[in-house]
């Protein structure tokens, strides 16, 4: 089965930490893209307060997240 993947890019704030959010709900493991630097701090800062780990590469002007459940 493979990763699902929000694209959150062109999306204002909140919106992509909301995504974020409702994806956290519903997988154990997904991505998020986004292509700002400010989504990417408030979602890293999002899933700190949930344990979430977050790895995030830069791809151009855009960053992908790779978010799960600490243990996955």
């Amino acid at each position: 089965m493979s990763t699902p993947i929000i694209d959150a890019r062109g999306l204002a704030c909140p919106e992509p930490v909301v995504l974020t959010q409702q994806a956290a709900k519903k997988y154990d493991a997904f991505t998020v893209l986004v292509d700002n630097r400010t989504a990417v701090q408030n979602i890293t800062r999002f899933c700190g307060y949930q344990k979430l780990s977050v790895l995030t590469t830069q791809e151009g002007s855009e960053f992908r997240m790779e978010i799960a459940a600490k243990g996955n």
